[in-house]
This record gives C-alpha cells, structure tokens and sequence, in this order.
C-alpha cells in the first residue's frame, strides 16, 4: 500500500446551485476511505449573478466581451469557496495535504477544444494556507482530449472498493448525464462519456417559469402530459445533430425553445421524456458496442433523487440493464464528483493519469492539474 494523503475536494456542478466538499484519504491508486461530506448553498448573489452571466456567454467570444465581469464573479466565487474550506478544516481532526479545486464551469466546448471554469487557485491558496491543485482539465485538453468527463477513474476505484460485481456502470445525472462502465471481460479497462441532458433543461424551465431552483422529486413534470409531437421532433434534432462522436457536452448544447408554448407542468413533463429519451437511447447505443449483455447500472448525482425522471428511465430501459441506486452499495450518491476531485487532486500531486483515451478522446493517459503553493 503506497503513502496515504488527505485531500479535500470541492465540486460546484452545472446547476450553480451550490458546492459540494468531500475529504478523503487515499493513495492515489486503490486505497479510498472518506472523512467527511457536506453541501455549502451559494449565496442568491452569487447564484444569480451566476446563472446571469452563464446566459450571456453563449460562444468563446463572449468570454473576451465579458472578461471583467468574469473575473469579478471569480473573485466572488473563490472567496466563497474559501469560507468553506476554512469551515471544514476546523472541523476535520487531519491535516489536509491537497486542495482539489474543479471551480464553477462558465463555458464549455469541447469542438473548440475550451473548457473555463471560474475558481482562483491562487488566492484560494492564500485564503486557506493549503496547497490547491485546480485547472484540471487544460494538460487533457492540450493533449488532443476534450477535457471532460474526469470522473471515471474514480468510479473504477469506486467499483473495485466495493467489489461490485461486474460489468456494472455508473450513471451519474447532474446537469449533464454521463455514464462510466466497466465490463467483465476486462475489469481494468474502463470507458466513458457524456450522454446529452441530464437536469440543466429541467432545472432552467423551472427557474424561468417559477421562484425555485429545480423540480423536487419530479413533482411538477408528474402533473404535467408529455406533448409527444413535440418531444418526437425535439429527439429528431437531436438524433441529427453533426456532433455525434464527440464526448463531453455543456448545458449551452441545449435549449427550451422547444417547449416555450407549454404549460409548467407539460414543459416539465416534455422536457423530463426528453431527457430521459436520451440518456435510455444512448445508454443502449454506448453499452451495445460491448460485449457484455447484462449491465448494472448505478444512478449517482442530484437526478436521481427526481423519481419522476428516473421511473421514465426505469421504464424505457431494456430488459438486459438492471437500475439501482449507488447509495445502495453503501456510497454516498451526493458526493461522487466531490470526492472524486480530491481523489484527482491526489493523482495530479503524484503525476498519475486522470485521463484517457476511452473517457476523454485524448491521445494517450495524462495527468492534469496545477499545484499552486501561495501562502
């Protein structure tokens, strides 16, 4: 067994709701315990102005128009992060090694080869006097890849620690739905990608047509009917769509023009069957090239707490493809994403690889990251 870190991770994903921060011992290789878990709500400045800017950043260009207003809401952005940073290490008995800082995405194209994420390693450096790895995704990118997913090599150690008996997949539906799986015929080989929507739509109809953030439990898509006319011609579209290869998506793929003329409850129920059309649609399409022929799937992220969302999978799915909850193999489903970038963090310290051919499209293992030492 090789020398234990401690690492602290922390994850704000496509929703902006908030971020997520986990601490975990390991190795860097095979060895994972967890310290602690815990959700830090944005502040509703940050949050809307957030949300605010995400919409007026529509193509790169608009990262230059807007470059003050950028680094305004980074500053804002990693001051807060470091508030919670500083919460949790007066709470943790350990001495934290690593900081894995992902920052909070503000654009991603992965055509263009641009993935932004807005956090300051620096000053987070300086605010908590740890050492902060961040940037995580530019060395894949520079390498031919499109700098998303990064997760997968943690859902492999996830998998393995549990001993979950494969082949098996991890599903994780956050903004973005993306899928990891690993089969038996080869239990060290693993591949990944990006599916298409996974909340973002849900959550930005919600957002514009009511004072929530989400639709809790699916509730308000189960009062709603699917407008199927619509639904066929929007899955049309994106069946259609020129970019079919490529592995990774940013909520800007996507938009509600489709469903404007809905109702809340049938634009909610419209845009849960799409989003459950897809992720069934090409979860058959990826795990068919494979030769396995049963597959488990375990669902992780905020989407699977939407039970209308998941019900609709559960029942589109073939026959062939069983679907639990990760949380029922004793992981927590809220803290897969955190976890794994202090787990990454740990990985870039050590010079390992956090990507891959088969998850990202780069041309050969890269590791990632820059370690910043500011205090």
């Amino acid at each position: 067994m090789g020398k234990l870190y401690t690492a602290l991770g922390l994850m704000s994903g496509t929703s902006g709701d908030g971020v997520d921060v986990s601490v975990i011992d390991s190795d860097g290789i095979d060895q994972f315990n967890e310290v602690t878990n815990k959700y830090f709500k944005y502040d509703q400045k940050i949050y809307e102005n957030l949300h605010y800017l995400r919409g007026k950043i529509l193509k790169s260009n608009d990262l230059n128009i807007n470059e003050g207003k950028i680094d305004d809401l980074e500053r804002e952005i990693t001051i807060f992060h470091a508030k919670i940073v500083n919460q949790i290490l007066k709470s943790v008995d350990k001495k934290i090694d690593f900081i894995g800082f992902h920052g909070q995405t503000i654009y991603h194209n992965p055509l263009e080869k641009i993935s932004r994420q807005l956090g300051d390693g620096n000053l987070l450096s300086q605010l908590t006097k740890k050492t902060v790895i961040y940037d995580f995704r530019q060395n894949d990118i520079k390498n031919g890849g499109e700098g998303a997913p990064l997760t997968p090599i943690f859902h492999k150690l996830i998998i393995n620690k549990k001993k979950i008996e494969l082949p098996v997949c991890i599903l994780n539906i956050g903004g973005i739905s993306n899928i990891t799986a690993i089969s038996d015929h080869d239990k060290n080989s693993f591949k990944s990608k990006d599916l298409g929507p996974g909340n973002c739509l849900i959550d930005e109809w919600i957002r514009h047509k009511t004072k929530n953030k989400f639709d809790k439990d699916g509730k308000i898509a189960k009062l709603g009917k699917v407008n199927k006319l619509i639904l066929n011609q929007a899955l049309d579209i994106f069946d259609n769509r020129s970019n079919r290869n490529i592995f990774s998506f940013d909520i800007k793929d996507f938009d509600l023009n489709f469903v404007r003329g809905l109702s809340l409850e049938d634009g909610a129920a419209t845009l849960t069957g799409f989003s459950s059309k897809i992720i069934t649609s090409e979860l058959h399409n990826f795990l068919s090239k494979t030769k396995n022929k049963f597959w488990k799937v375990l669902l992780c992220g905020g989407g699977r707490k939407n039970t209308t969302l998941v019900n609709r999978i559960k029942n589109e799915i073939e026959k062939d493809l069983v679907i639990q909850s990760i949380d029922e193999y004793g992981v927590n489903g809220d803290f897969v994403e955190s976890q794994s970038f202090a787990y990454l963090a740990i990985r870039s310290f050590l010079k390992l690889p956090i990507s891959f051919p088969a998850t990202t499209g780069c041309k050969k293992p890269v590791s990632g990251g820059t370690i910043v030492n500011n205090f």
